[in-house]
């Protein structure tokens, strides 16, 4: 990946221990419906490349994307911080006018909020170099120890797999939560557990910076689209929805993710 941070395993490594308008007539065109001259985004921030703070500022694909369909409207976008286990309250209760932050769109999520997808990810399993637990898929994790971020999509899945092994008579995997998707990286690096369970994208994202102290486990498993969220009816949903075919019909996009070395995870035609 090219992205604009350090690329030493040192720098990574301490990341993982702690946590100007267009054209009057293009800006017309995409005409935001908010009064004021920003939008507000709910992010959680511990989520390289996609999101994570660089000397306090907030960087990552998401950011350019966010910043790029605010340009579109003559608008400017600020990001809150805000924890992932919370991040779907927080835009409810009117914190932010929408989330990006890599959410997973599922059926459980759309009752909750309206979505505009923009890329399409994965989940992988990440484990220390040479593979010393011998993890090839959720079937092996049987008796393993993995680590996961709160609230996620993963951790569902996991749930999912240790009711699978309770009804084989497997013992079940041990899953460990962590608050932050670093910090769940950095239980693995620490040798706390066996495994990983995150998205394709920071998962190679940590296996290219820490110099191949990681490895994927097997395949992607269950791509699905990852969206900007919205307040269910709210007239932004849209806005973002014409914004983002706008992104990649002009490029802006492609550049974005190529930029961030995301290109595999563009949407579909």
């Amino acid at each position: 990946m090219s992205l604009p941070r350090t690329s030493s395993s040192v720098a990574v490594l301490a990341l993982l221990t702690v946590t100007a308008a267009l054209a009057v007539t293009a800006a017309a065109a995409h005409a935001s419906p908010q009064s004021s001259g920003k939008v507000v985004f709910c992010s959680d921030t511990t989520y390289p490349p996609m999101e994570s703070l660089q000397g306090g500022k907030a960087v990552g694909a998401d950011v350019d994307i966010a910043n790029a369909i605010t340009k579109l409207w003559g608008k400017s976008a600020e990001i809150k911080t805000t924890g992932f286990d919370v991040i779907i309250p927080a835009l409810l209760k009117k914190k932010c006018d929408a989330i990006i932050s890599a959410l997973t769109v599922t059926p459980e999520r759309q009752k909750q909020v309206d979505f505009a997808n923009y890329v399409t990810v994965g989940m992988l399993l990440m484990v220390k170099k040479g593979n010393p637990s011998h993890i090839s898929d959720l079937a092996s994790l049987s008796g393993k120890s993995v680590a996961v971020q709160a609230a996620t999509t993963e951790k569902s899945r996991l749930d999912a797999q240790n009711k699978l092994f309770a009804k084989q008579g497997k013992k079940s995997a041990t899953i460990k939560i962590y608050p932050a998707d670093t910090s769940a990286a950095a239980a693995l690096l620490s040798g706390k557990v066996d495994a990983y369970f995150t998205d394709a994208t920071p998962a190679l994202y940590y296996i290219k910076q820490t110099g191949g102290k990681f490895q994927v486990a097997g395949p992607q498993i269950d791509s699905a689209p990852e969206g900007i969220a919205t307040r269910k009816g709210d007239p932004l949903h849209a806005q973002f929805v014409k914004a983002i075919s706008t992104l990649y019909a002009n490029g802006t996009m492609k550049s974005i993710l190529a930029k961030w070395g995301l290109s595999a995870f563009a949407l579909k035609k």
